[in-house]
Parts: C-alpha cells; structure tokens; sequence
C-alpha cells in the first residue's frame, strides 16, 4: 500500500551492532519499522558503558515526523537489553503508544542511563552467582540484585510515568535473567499507580532468544557483558511454538493499540 503505516522502533539486546532482520519482517505486515543500533555500530560507542536518552529521542522524533508513519504515536519493540531501553524511552519520552517487550527487565541492566538531569544507574550484579558447567558454559541466571531491594531500587525505571499500553512476552525457561519476574513486578508498579494491567504472555519451555517464527533455538552464544558463553535457556519443541505464538501477539498488540484495528489472535498461555 501506500501508507501511512503505524510506526514501530525495534531494539534488540547486549550484542550491539544492527540485526534488522526483525524489522524486516515486520516490515512485510504492514508496519514502518525503524531498527535502531545504540553501541557496537559505526560511530557509536564500541562499549555499554552509557546511554543517553536524548539519542533514542531523535529517533522516536524522526518517526513521528516521517511522512510515512501514521502518527500519532510510534510503537517499541525490545527484546533482553533493549527491553529495558523500550521501558526507559517510554517512561521519560513523548509520542510512544505502545511498547513491547520480549524477556526485558524493568531495572535498568548494564549500563548507565542519563536523560536531562535524571541518572538511573544499574542493576548491581553478584558473579558469584553464576553457575559454569563442566563445558565452561555460565548460567547468570541469578546473578542480578533484587531490584526490589536496598540501593538497587534505583534501577528500577520508573515505567509509570508511561502514556502508553504494555505488552510483555515471557519465556518461564530464561536462564540470562528473571524475566517473569520482572513482568510481574511491573504489572504490579503500573496498577499501583493506576494505570492499565499490562498483557503479559508466559510460555513455559521457552528459553531468553524468542526470536521470529522458525528462527532455530539459540541454546548458548556468547555474552559480550559476562565475557563467556552462557546458557540462555528454552526447551526446542516448546520454544519454537512460543516463537509462533509471540509473533502473533506483537503483531495484534500493535495493530491494537497503532490502528485500532483489532486482528485474530490466538488463547493467551
């Protein structure tokens, strides 16, 4: 068609560089998708060290004034770091409706993030937590703080100053962080302050990387924070079907809250 299309910015996580094979794909269902790179990509900063909000801005402000993105909000998609990134932008920046978020944590993870004269630092870290298996391959699983606790409350991004509407996809089976967990506590911040219960999809068997439909299951790979390979969970049978299920979701969440177009979709697990 000819447009205008409802607008999305999709992050992925610590990996850095510019994967747009998702946007790509989102691309073909009828939806003007920006993939943003923050580090690791030309000229931006080669290390997560800091991110400033201002640069994620631009882009949101760039896809507000495109003549080919339907305003008058954009959508967010992120998956592990950039999940967190999506919660940031939609707490402190105008113009986001609706915000997705596959295996995201609501603590700010990683790296320091700066906007005006905010500074949310991040969630502090324990390696002794981390279990290594006989292959040299980590599970980080517990080895985040409680963002819930002492000092560490200060990662928690502040995601009800949000105008825009949740969506949060959850693998029970991710071994990179608690995701669950952090859907939960932020469906219960959100409601604590009023606003909407966020749609939160669990599937059990499903590992950190739920990816687009039929991508194979990425089990293990390394991780450019922890310095090793780790084990990122997911159960191959039941994580496949969790990446056919997710997709329809994101898909029907942002024709819902984009368009208003409501499309089919299938039970929530």
């Amino acid at each position: 068609g000819n447009g205008p299309f409802p607008g999305i910015i999709d992050l992925y996580g610590t990996g850095g560089g510019l994967p747009e094979y998702r946007a790509c794909l989102l691309a073909n269902y009828g939806f003007a998708v920006l993939a943003l790179a923050f580090y690791g990509y030309e000229d931006l900063p080669k290390e997560m060290k800091e991110f400033h909000l201002e640069y994620f801005e631009e882009a949101v402000n760039y896809m507000l004034q495109h003549t080919q993105v339907k305003g008058p909000g954009v959508g967010l998609l992120g998956i592990s770091k950039g999940g967190d990134l999506c919660i940031s932008m939609a707490s402190f920046l105008k113009g986001i409706t609706a915000t997705a978020l596959i295996n995201g944590s609501v603590a700010n993870v990683g790296a320091v993030l700066r906007y005006k004269d905010v500074t949310i630092p991040p969630l502090g870290a324990d390696t002794k937590r981390i279990k290594v298996n006989k292959s040299g391959i980590a599970d980080i699983v517990d080895a985040l703080n409680n963002p819930l606790e002492g000092s560490d409350r200060q990662s928690f991004i502040p995601l009800e100053k949000a105008e825009c509407r949740f969506l949060f996809i959850v693998g029970q089976d991710d071994h990179n962080w608690k995701s669950e967990f952090f859907a939960v506590e932020g469906s219960k911040r959100l409601q604590a302050h009023g606003k909407e219960k966020p749609e939160i999809f669990c599937y059990p068997g499903a590992g950190h990387y739920i990816e687009p439909p039929f991508f194979p299951m990425c089990a293990a790979s390394m991780h450019l924070l922890v310095g090793k390979p780790v084990v990122w969970g997911g159960e191959p049978k039941a994580h496949c079907e969790a990446q056919i299920d997710a997709w329809q979701q994101i898909q029907a969440f942002f024709r819902k809250h984009l368009t208003g177009r409501r499309s089919g979709t299938s039970n929530r697990l």
